[in-house]
């Protein structure tokens, strides 16, 4: 296989698989059947045995070749106008989400600025409702700057000036009373916010991140910011955006583009599985979730006896080996033996296709940092936000690899042990099914800021359904937190978790969004069984259920080693 090129974004976006290693897959789904396991295997593995394996060379320059303005160039348009509204504002105030893509997208923000010389200060909030609006109305800032966050309150922000670097799902801007009897002052109203969202060009929410629409506009004001590019990477790949084609997508490709001219980034054909360089190589195959390997995920002596079985030095001397310092030809026989593995134990070619992926390398970070890999340095930023301490993976963001990055590896390993209790915490409580949804509720016992992660775990353990969304309650300040979370399959089926949240919250007096396999909402207290009922009958309707009871798959995924 010859070194892949990074696509343009203008490429259709449904990109998915790897060129030509997966175009012979696909000609071959069919007759499955037909082929015995040496000649999957040859065609799974053939990218990791060429001589350019792994490589990605950098892209080259988007080009209009699709008819009309492509995503970059409309995005990158709106990105100016964004700019030129930040650059004579006396002071701005960036307002920004708790999660790995908020805070990267903050960091970005507030690089560009301070190497801008705009004054301004950053505020990390969990959600943004009514009371936060109204404070910063009352605050009178002259620029607000959301990331990560503001389109699902569009229809709030009347009377702020504003921009807003989004890409979660609008909702539609209403006229308020106030402003009924008089339009012009309305229209004036609406064009104090400005907002860079993929959803406005007719894109989905994986296109780009709110940290990568942070980037556009940071690029817009300086095109020296295009070393911004790996932290942009960081938001997206930390917000899920490369797992559905193995590979980030849509305007990613143009930052990760950006990334690599100037040097910050590389981008490589690899394992997908999270540890490759923390995490000694058999923690690396004993934790992989996506895709869940049979008889080594969740076995710490199987991963070890495996490895050993190839060959493979686990330590040198007292340092366990990572992915990440095994040589080429340890890597091929590990990941030939892995294809073989998975046939064997009856696991599909999509399956088994996603053991490999882009990978992105922050270039400049130290070999072994958990700033080095994408993936780990979003994890890091994750367990920041969710901790109540977003401040500190900000600051390692803004480069600080001494006091905050010790900080932020200590909650990371809090995280960790956190989660594991949660996942007692969770199989306690009990998992219900309802007809078209599961859910379980945590009362106080699992923080709101986490029980979203929680679900997204537990769907790959046993005593959950793989076949419905998983609805997970807990106690917050403000009410009720509710997440949402599904699979890639009930996705591409329909499921739209972000209208099921709107639609539920709404039904109970609460609010709620997000993306299509990712949504949660904030409800009121004790309502929690009327918003189960119009959320099952919402996904009943959008997968077609209605009138049939629906049969759970779990015996054939414990048969193929997931559950």
């Amino acid at each position: 296989m010859t070194a892949e090129g990074v696509p343009h974004a203008c490429e259709p976006k449904r990109a998915g698989s790897f060129p030509q290693e997966d175009a012979t897959i696909a000609g071959n789904q069919s007759c499955r059947g037909d082929m015995n396991h040496a000649a999957i295997k040859d065609i799974l593995t053939y990218s990791f045995f060429s001589e350019n394996w792994g490589h990605i060379r950098p892209p080259r320059p988007p080009k209009d070749s699709c008819g009309g303005l492509p995503l970059d160039g409309a995005m990158e348009a709106v990105a100016q106008e964004i700019a030129e509204r930040l650059r004579p504002a006396p002071f701005v105030r960036i307002v920004t989400h708790i999660d790995t893509d908020g805070i990267t997208g903050g960091a970005i923000a507030s690089e560009a600025l301070d190497r801008a010389n705009i004054s301004h200060e950053v505020a990390f909030v969990k959600k943004l409702d009514d009371a936060v609006i109204t404070d910063l109305k009352r605050q009178g800032t002259p620029l607000v700057w959301f990331i990560d966050l503001g389109a699902g309150m569009l229809h709030a922000l009347h009377g702020l000036d504003a921009v807003i670097t989004d890409h979660h799902v609008p909702t539609e801007r209403e006229v308020p009373k106030a402003l009924r009897g008089d339009l012009v002052r309305f229209t004036e109203s609406q064009d104090r916010v400005l907002m860079l969202n993929p959803h406005l060009e007719g894109e989905g929410s994986d296109v780009a991140s709110g940290a990568g629409c942070a980037y556009a506009v940071a690029k817009a004001i300086s095109p020296e910011n295009i070393d911004l590019a790996a932290i942009a990477v960081v938001g997206a790949v930390g917000d899920v955006q490369d797992q559905e084609f193995r590979r980030l997508s849509g305007y990613n490709r143009t930052i990760l583009a950006d990334g690599i001219a100037a040097g910050v980034l590389e981008a490589h054909i690899d394992l997908r599985l999270y540890g490759r360089e923390t995490r000694p190589a058999y923690k690396m195959l004993q934790y992989a979730t996506d895709p869940w390997i049979p008889r080594l995920s969740g076995n710490e002596e199987a991963c070890i006896a495996f490895l050993l079985e190839l060959g493979i030095d686990l330590k040198v001397e007292d340092h366990w080996r990572s992915w990440s310092d095994l040589d080429h030809g340890e890597k091929q026989r590990v990941v030939s033996a892995l294809v073989s593995h998975m046939l064997e134990r009856g696991c599909g070619i999509k399956e088994v296709e996603r053991l490999a992926g882009e990978t992105y390398t922050l270039a400049r970070e130290p070999a072994g940092s958990p700033t080095r890999d994408a993936k780990e340095f979003g994890t890091l930023m994750n367990a920041c936000g969710r901790y109540d301490q977003p401040e500190v993976g900000y600051r390692v963001c803004r480069g600080d690899r001494e006091e905050s990055l010790a900080q932020a590896l200590r909650l990371l390993r809090g995280h960790r042990e956190y989660l594991m209790d949660s996942m007692e915490t969770i199989e306690e409580a009990g998992i219900t099914q309802m007809e078209a949804i599961q859910y379980f509720h945590a009362a106080d016992r699992i923080r709101d800021t986490v029980v979203g992660i929680a679900a997204s775990m537990v769907l790959n353990r046993e005593g959950a359904s793989k076949d419905l969304p998983i609805i997970a309650f807990a106690q917050a300040e403000d009410g009720i937190k509710v997440s949402a979370r599904t699979t890639r399959e009930l996705v591409a089926r329909g499921l739209d978790l972000a209208a099921v949240m709107q639609a539920a919250s709404m039904a109970v007096g609460g609010q709620g969004g997000g993306h299509h396999g990712a949504a949660g909402a904030t409800i009121p207290p004790g309502t929690e069984e009327k918003f189960l009922e119009v959320a099952n009958r919402v996904v009943r309707e959008q997968l077609g259920r209605a009138g049939s009871h629906f049969t759970s798959r779990d015996g054939e995924a414990r048969e193929s080693g997931r559950a």
